[in-house]
């Protein structure tokens, strides 16, 4: 199936959305309850996650559709309001209480796929937090690819103080933080402050206050848009292929021997060796 730039975006009411050119700026809109998770929420996000991935240029292997519209590389996750996100809806919370397995589950399997959908997107993904990220908000940040937060951000993995554990959003943010301070967080389910979240690798840039968002959310788009849009979805699967590798030390020498090959012969590897040669910019580079 041809994805183009010019199919018509996904619908939603608690989310906007605009593309300038290979970013795609999502914006969850429900500032009122500090954009907490509702099903409705989590289900148009994970709908602008699914129609932006069929779009990346990564996963299309071009930068530009058919009709010469830049495929997406970049994907800016934000919020509107005091609070990047306050977890779960309180109402969806006092539901599951009385919902059955069954019901818990699918529940447990959409948000799951929201965490899921975001962590393994082809594009390149940043978010700029500000307030809080707790629980499915702080499973988000462990998601993206780069997070910006001010000195006022706080996250957390609140779930133990709901006598509940952080299971869904627990691999995404193990691979975030590493496994001691996810389990002494976990334990913990204490509010983490930005110099902390800084120190572990839960965040990447402190900016002075959020009103610096848009010129260091900038700064990291530029450098990014450097790199070849394949070479970052190839990233991420590197990544995950390293994070479980159970054959041999050599099995794996030898299996990055033949993914080397591959990536030099490829299109985006012959256009970017020419350029590097030629002493050009490559042809995805927007320098």
């Amino acid at each position: 199936m041809q994805f183009s730039m010019s199919d018509e975006v996904p619908t939603t009411e608690l989310c906007d959305v605009s593309i300038q050119g290979p970013i795609a700026r999502i914006t969850m809109t429900r500032s009122e309850v500090f954009n907490a998770l509702n099903v409705q929420l989590i289900s148009e996000l994970v709908e602008l996650l699914k129609w932006t991935s069929e779009r990346s240029a990564g996963q299309n292997n071009s930068i530009h559709d058919e009709d010469g519209l830049p495929f997406l590389r970049v994907i800016v996750l934000n919020s509107q309001g005091k609070h990047f996100c306050a977890g779960a809806d309180v109402n969806m919370m006092r539901d599951a209480g009385a919902a059955s397995p069954e019901e818990n589950r699918k529940d447990s399997m959409r948000l799951d796929s929201l965490f899921n959908s975001l962590w393994a997107h082809p594009c390149f993904t940043l978010s700029c937090v500000q307030g809080v990220a707790l629980g499915g908000g702080a499973g988000i940040v462990s998601c993206v690819d780069h997070v910006i937060a001010e000195p006022r951000t706080r996250i957390a993995l609140s779930e133990g103080k709901l006598g509940i554990l952080p299971a869904v959003i627990g691999p995404y943010v193990y691979r975030k933080i590493g496994s001691a301070q996810f389990r002494r967080l976990s334990m913990l389910a204490s509010r983490v402050d930005a110099e902390e979240a800084l120190r572990i690798g839960w965040i990447d840039d402190i900016v002075k206050d959020k009103e610096e968002f848009e010129k260091a959310s900038s700064r990291v788009i530029d450098t990014v848009l450097t790199t070849g849009p394949v070479a970052v979805y190839e990233s991420k699967k590197l990544t995950l292929e390293l994070d479980r590798w159970t054959g041999s030390d050599e099995d794996l020498r030898l299996w990055t021997l033949e993914k080397t090959s591959e990536m030099r012969g490829s299109r985006e590897g012959q256009e970017g060796l020419s350029a590097f040669l030629e002493r050009r910019s490559p042809d995805w580079s927007t320098e």
